[in-house]
């Protein structure tokens, strides 16, 4: 290798080495993600007893966190409609990152825990990263 090969890996290098360090040393953290689901439950009781405490358990594996849920097998909290009509239930889960929540959601485990779901429920999901701050 002749010395301006040398010369080039090594700025690369730095280069490299530079952007990971600068981005610890602010505190750079990818953005929590945030997993919005507007859920139309038909059946509450199979819904309730055989796919939550299953998906529960998974989204927790991947560090998922109940930020809200209301609605149908929920808790008694009612989804309020501000504009059109609310969906049967709707639920959202932050996550620590946009990598996060893929995973959880190609979990094969969570894959088949879904199809059990979709017994009892339609599903439209989607998801956001937080905001900046």
């Amino acid at each position: 290798m002749n010395s301006r090969c040398r010369i080039g890996l090594v700025m690369l290098t730095c280069t490299a080495l530079g952007a990971f360090g600068s981005q610890a040393l602010h505190g750079e953290t990818p953005p929590s993600a945030y997993l919005i689901g507007q859920i139309d439950v038909s059946d509450p009781d199979g819904y309730a007893k055989e796919y939550l405490p299953k998906a529960r358990e998974i989204i927790k594996a991947h560090g998922g966190k109940l930020v809200a849920a209301a609605g149908a097998a929920a808790t008694g909290a009612q989804v309020v409609g501000v504009d059109g009509n609310p969906p049967g239930r709707v639920v959202i889960y932050m996550y620590p990152n946009m990598e996060a929540l893929r995973a959880w959601r190609s979990d094969p485990a969570y894959v088949q825990v879904r199809a059990i779901g979709e017994k009892y429920a339609t599903y439209r999901t989607f998801a956001v990263e937080g905001a900046a701050n």
